[in-house]
Formats: C-alpha cells, structure tokens, sequence
C-alpha cells in the first residue's frame, strides 16, 4: 500500500476541525444557558472529550469499525472489543507500508491511525450533543458515567451497524438486503445513505436527549419563569466555530480530498445558508423579529440536516433541505412547551428533527435513487426504516441507561443547589465573579484594580 499524503493530510486536517467543533459547541451551548450554569455547561462537552478519548482508544474503534462480533463479514450489532483492544494491529510497526495494515481509509492511502483519530472525533461530539437537554440540573458524576457508558452501548454499536458492515449499512446480510434483496452481483439492491452521521451521531443523539430529559425531569421554575440565554455573543461564537468545523466532519467523510469533498463542502455551505433563512424567515412570521438566536440555531439545523446527505445531494436539492430543516426545526423547537419535556437548550428540535429530516430527505433528493429524480420509493423507504430503527435502538439503550443511573446515582443535584447555581456548588466557581461596591453597583472584580477609587468604580 503506498500512502497518499494529500488524503492524508486532508484528513488530519478533517479530524482537528471535527474536534474544534465540541469547544465550539461548549460555547454555544453555554451561551444559550443562564449565567449560573455556563461553566457546567461547558464542562459536560469538555467531560465528554476526556472520557471518550480514552475510550475510544481502548476498545471503541474495535467496536465500531473491527470484524463482527457474531463473526466475520456478519451483519451484526457491534464489533469485537477486543479485536483492536488499544489499537492493536493498528500502528505503524504493525506494517512495514507506513501502518495500512487493517485501515479503514487503506484504499485511499491513508494510514490506520489517522483513520482511528478522525472517527475519535465524532464519537466525542454525539455525546456531547445530548448534554444540551438535561442542562442546569444534573450531578456531573452522573454525566461522566453516562458517557462511558453511552458511547459503549449506543454510539459504538450504531456506528458499526451502519458504517461498520453491520445491521443497518449495505452488508449484503443487512436490513436494506431483507427489504429489496441483491443484484445480480450480491451486492444490496438499495443499500442505506448516511454520508457522515445523519444516524449516527444527530438521531442517536437527538433521541438520547429526549430520553433523559424526560426521566430526569424539568429544571426547577421551567414554564414558569424566563430562562432566556444570559449570552447571544458566546452563542454566535459557538455556531461559528461549529460551521467551521463541520467542513472536517461533512467534507472529511468522503475519505479523500477529491471532488467528492468538494461536493460536500459546497453542499454543506449552501444547505446551512438555506436553513438559516428558512429559520429567520418562520420567525419572522411567527414572533415578529429575525433573531441571533434563531439565526444560530438555524445554522446548526442545516448543518445537522445536510449531514447524512452531504455526499448524494446536488447543490439545488442541499438548499431545498436547509431551507425546509431549517423552517420545521424552528417550530419544533416549541414542541417542549405542547409536551411538557424540558429539553432545555432544543435538542430534540434541532438535532433529533434535523437528523431525520437530513436522513428521509435523501429518499426524495439523492440524485439517481431519489423519488424526484426518478429512483423510484425504495431508496425513501430504506431511508425511513433505517431513521426509525436508530431510533428504536437509541431509544431502548438509553431508557436503560438512565433509568440505572437514576435508580443508583441519582441524576438530579438538589433543589437549593439548582436554584442557588450548579457552577458554584458543583463547581466551585463561577463564569462571572461580580464584587458589589458600597452603593450596590455590580463590578467585574476581574477587570477593577483594588486601588480602583469608589468614585470611579461607580461611575
């Protein structure tokens, strides 16, 4: 095997963009949290980066990307823990061509670890993504379990089923080979499209989050009192960084900087202008004003929706997706209030909506298989039975998860320390250290020297 070092450095590249998206979502995530709980906030997608990096390297890429564990070439639900326990087989000595020896990318020349470091990423940033709907109110050791364990039982096996060869991809043994069969050449006669994690990582994510927001319960004063986001700079800042970033996560997973990316990079771009519009103008209509919130979000809606399809969708069908993500996304984010879930910063709306609006677009907009561009219904069908089962599977995982946690743990910290702030109580700190002057005037501690005199502090 002889390696490319154009691939290669494209996708390092793509890797370090990916993981700049988790900071990046710790900042619109914590912008969109009151001021006491910003730091918690932020810990819980930095908690995630610690715990799934060491995890991941010990047995979450074997399964995730190693040989079934039900045997090889089967269509299982996850892969062998222990076949690349700690990555072995998978370093550079393990092959004398530079380390292609099982690599994941090997036909495109890129070596095994630079294969391992780009998947890393994305197991971190799914979970992540689920902190967003129990924030405010959670025990931060609970969560860092949580993740262990989730990404052990959740993300590990959904990522196998459907990039890994397993139940939900185009193994010939699969689901999408039960419902329309072979070719003639044993291939799947319509094999699933995820093209970077419409499945993955924002349906599992996204079903996650509603699970726990509903065993865990509203935070205290939820329909009652405002809970407005205490900082739209962070949040812009936030969906800036993650827009950035998620041309590693789209363009990346073409395994190649090749036209392929190219396609999914424009597609990206083009199907995150459309939701943001579409966002802004439903808005628009609805309350009266176009919103740097809603703005936000309605750049992550498009980035969400256009990532199963990144790769399969022309550049009209990608803005046609963001503008329709985009519009549903914003209305479904009041779905919590109709139902009386406390997904607190629109998980559900964003991520669990967009996702299956990305993965079901597909049946109608890929090109060549899709229902508008004369395909028939089968690819729309496999792609609303692939939806459907990540959702079941997410679902029933983290219902369990959860409901051990709760039973063991405890999920919530106590009411007092929710109301008084869970960054000082659980944390010990706070994200704005405030002094009060004689005349009661707030200052920024931070920024006044203690020789400051009381007539220019209170002026």
């Amino acid at each position: 095997m002889e390696l490319d070092t154009g691939n290669t450095a494209w996708i390092l590249a793509s890797a370090a963009l990916v993981l700049l998206m988790t900071p990046g979502l710790a900042f619109f995530y914590g912008g969109m949290t009151r001021s006491k709980s910003v730091l918690n906030m932020m810990m819980m997608s930095f908690g995630a980066m610690g715990v799934v990096g060491i995890i991941y390297v010990l047995w979450g890429y074997s399964m995730s990307f190693g040989p079934d564990a039900f045997g090889e070439g089967k269509a299982g639900l996850f892969g062998n823990p222990f076949h690349y326990w700690a990555l072995h087989g998978l370093m550079p000595d393990d092959d004398a061509a530079n380390g292609f020896a099982n690599s994941l990318l090997g036909a495109n020349g890129v070596p095994s670890l630079v294969a391992v470091g780009f998947q890393l990423t994305f197991a971190i940033i799914t979970v992540a993504l689920i902190s967003g709907a129990i924030a405010d109110r959670v025990k931060f050791s609970t969560w860092l379990v949580f993740t262990g364990v989730w990404v052990t039982l959740a993300y590990f096996p959904l990522a196998h089923m459907v990039w890994g060869g397993g139940f939900l991809s185009g193994n010939p043994g699969g689901l999408a080979a039960k419902l329309f069969g072979l070719n003639d050449d044993g291939t799947t006669a319509v094999a699933p499209i995820d093209f970077a994690g419409g499945t993955v990582v924002h349906i599992n994510a996204g079903v996650a989050g509603l699970v726990l927001a509903i065993i865990i319960g509203k935070r205290k004063g939820f329909g009652k009192e405002p809970m407005k986001p205490h900082n739209l700079t962070l949040v812009m800042l936030g969906a800036a960084l993650l827009w950035f970033g998620w041309f590693g996560f789209n363009a990346g997973s073409a395994g190649a900087a090749n036209g392929a990316a190219g396609l999914a990079w424009v597609n990206t771009t083009v199907a995150t202008c459309g939701a943001m519009v579409g966002w802004l103008i439903i808005e628009k209509l609805r309350d009266g004003h176009a919103t740097t919130l809603g703005a936000a979000s309605g750049v992550v809606a498009g980035l969400v929706a256009i990532t199963p399809a990144a790769g399969n969708l022309t550049p009209v069908g990608s803005i046609i997706l963001g503008v329709v993500a985009g519009g549903v996304c914003a209305m479904a984010v009041s779905l919590k209030y109709k139902l009386g879930y406390d997904d607190s910063l629109d998980v559900v709306g964003v991520h669990l909506v967009g996702g299956l609006i990305g993965t079901i677009g597909i049946g109608f907009l890929a090109t060549g298989t899709g229902l508008f561009y004369g395909g028939g219904i089968k690819q729309l069908i496999v792609q609303i039975v692939i939806a459907l089962a990540a959702v079941v599977i997410s679902g029933v995982v983290t219902t369990v998860i959860g409901l051990v946690l709760k039973s063991t743990m405890g999920w919530r910290i106590a009411t007092e320390d929710e109301v008084e702030g869970i960054d000082v109580v659980v944390h010990g700190e706070q994200a704005y250290d405030f002094e009060t002057s004689g005349s009661g005037h707030g200052v920024l501690s931070a920024s006044l020297s203690k020789s400051t005199a009381p007539s220019e502090v209170n002026a």
